[in-house]
């Protein structure tokens, strides 16, 4: 059995298509969002992330560890990755400095810090053991300072940063930075701007056609 801790928005509906359809039997737990109720304590203990929905199966096949670290994983693609890089975006790259966008994206950056530091209160790592978790979050934090954030207000955070830093493989693939890209510092020219940034299913597509 499925608790499924929903609301009706198109992420709280693409959970229950999804369990309709497999016919998986579920109940649902509302949380609504509008009142706050994704911050209460009941729900942050499911999802600590405060955001639907959010998924208990009481009775994960495998058990637990494993599907620990696969939700840490999604939760760096879905969260950390993309708001890191519109962060980083609008507050070191955007030719027009808009401040709501530039706070919008660091207080939500700030957040997910808050976010990883309270799961790491009790764990040395995010899955509890090191995994591809860990190995996909770490170099989304390293760049703290660029993102407008105080490591030092993050106690377990700089100590998981600091204890994968010094890992001798982390240290190994980090050794290509300077061979691959020396003197790397971001976009340096108005041609990488250009390509990288403002592209479109056309522009794309004539690029495609000149390599």
């Amino acid at each position: 059995m499925i608790d499924l801790y929903y609301w009706t928005t198109p992420n709280g509906h693409k959970i229950t298509i999804f369990l309709e359809e497999t016919g998986v039997p579920y109940n649902i737990m509302p949380v609504n969002i509008g009142k706050g109720e994704q911050f209460k304590s009941q729900f942050l203990a499911v999802s600590p992330n405060n955001r639907i929905p959010a998924l208990v199966d009481r009775a994960p096949a495998g058990g637990g560890p494993r599907t620990e670290a696969i939700q840490w994983l999604f939760w760096q693609m879905g969260n950390l990755g993309p708001m890191a890089g519109q962060n980083n975006h609008f507050s070191n790259y955007a030719v027009d400095k808009i401040p709501y966008a530039m706070d919008r994206y660091r207080n939500e950056v700030n957040r997910l810090y808050g976010v990883l530091n309270k799961r790491l209160a009790d764990r040395a790592y995010v899955g509890g053991d090191y995994s591809i978790a860990d190995m996909a979050i770490y170099p989304w934090i390293v760049p703290y300072e660029r993102q407008g954030q105080n490591i030092a207000d993050f106690p377990h955070l700089k100590r998981w940063l600091e204890a994968i830093k010094a890992r001798p493989a982390v240290i190994k693939a980090y050794e290509w930075t300077p061979k691959i890209n020396p003197g790397q510092g971001g976009i340096r020219t108005a041609e990488e701007r250009a390509i990288l940034f403002g592209q479109t299913a056309q522009s794309v597509a004539a690029m495609a056609g000149k390599r």
